[in-house]
């Protein structure tokens, strides 16, 4: 099994910055990537980003590419999601996720989410 514990959530201002950080623990040989979801109120769960674990190949969402970045420490098995030129339309809950299916919108191990809140 694979533990992950998300960081960071909170109230920021429309154009703001936030950083995520998701600490993994556990069974973390069994990796191969770790990313992020976001679900918002009365809306279906969204994929955010991905990145390898072994590599840096990283894989964002139309809707945040360019101002959404994903990073790892390996050593501190952690990943970040840097969130820039935050929207209102970015308010969600966020969910790390490790083994992640993209395209199908599924993982194998998630956390227990963490509350961004963006004002206008």
């Amino acid at each position: 099994q694979v533990q992950l514990v998300e960081f960071g959530g909170g109230l920021v201002q429309a154009g703001g910055s936030l950083r995520l950080s998701c600490a993994a623990s556990g069974r973390t040989d069994t990796v191969y990537n770790v990313g992020w979801f976001r679900q918002a109120p009365g809306k279906e769960r969204e994929y955010v980003a991905t990145i390898a674990w072994n590599h840096y190949i990283t894989d964002y969402a139309g809707s945040v590419k360019g101002r959404f970045t994903i990073s790892r420490d390996s050593a501190q098995h952690t990943v970040y999601l840097q969130m820039s030129s935050l929207k209102p339309e970015d308010t969600a809950v966020y969910y790390c996720a490790a083994n992640i299916a993209p395209a199908l919108g599924r993982a194998d191990f998630w956390g227990q989410g963490t509350q961004v809140t963006v004002s206008s």
